[in-house]
C-alpha cells in the first residue's frame, strides 16, 4: 500500500482533512470485517427465505396442525424478512467494495461512494430500529387493554 493522502479542502478556512497510511489502514482492517459480515449476512437470507419455503409450502412437515392460509402466512414473512435484510446487507457489501476500491487506487470518487453506502447501511438500520421499537410499544399498549378487559 503505497502512501498516499486523500485531502479535502472545504469552502471555508477550515483545516484539511486528510488520510494516511495508519487510516488506510484501519479502514482496510473495517473493509474486511465489513465483507465478511455481509457474506454471512447474504448467507443467513438465503437460509431465512429457504426456511420460510420449508415451512410455507411443505405443510406436511407440521402434520395437521398448519393450513393453507397458515403456510402462506409463514412464506410471506420469512419472504418479507429475507427482503427487509437484504438492503442493509446489500448496503454493507457496495461499501466493502468500494472501500477497496478506494484504498487500492486512491481514488476519491470510490470512497466518497463507500461512505455514502455505509450511510446508507445505518440509516436503514437505524429507521428499521424505530419501526421495530414502535411496534413494542403498539404491542404492549395493545397487551394491557386486552388485559385490562379480560380482568371485566
Amino acid at each position: 500500500m503505497e502512501n498516499q493522502e486523500i485531502q479535502k479542502t472545504s469552502s471555508k478556512d477550515d483545516p484539511k482533512l486528510f488520510m494516511d497510511e495508519k487510516s488506510q489502514k484501519f479502514l482496510d482492517e473495517t473493509r474486511k470485517w465489513t465483507m465478511f459480515l455481509a457474506i454471512i449476512g447474504f448467507i443467513f437470507i438465503g437460509l431465512i427465505v429457504l426456511m420460510g419455503l420449508i415451512f410455507g409450502l411443505v405443510g406436511s412437515f407440521f402434520g395437521s396442525y398448519l393450513g393453507g392460509f397458515e403456510r402462506i402466512a409463514i412464506l410471506l414473512v420469512y419472504i418479507l424478512i429475507g427482503v427487509l435484510y437484504f438492503f442493509p446487507i446489500y448496503y454493507l457489501m457496495k461499501f466493502s467494495i468500494n472501500m477497496k476500491n478506494a484504498i487500492q487506487q486512491g481514488k476519491q470518487q470510490e470512497l466518497t461512494s463507500a461512505f455514502e453506502f455505509l450511510k446508507s447501511h445505518y440509516k436503514f438500520i437505524g429507521i428499521l430500529t424505530i419501526v421495530a421499537l414502535s411496534l413494542y410499544v403498539l404491542l404492549g399498549i395493545v397487551a394491557v387493554i386486552a388485559g385490562a378487559f379480560a380482568a371485566f
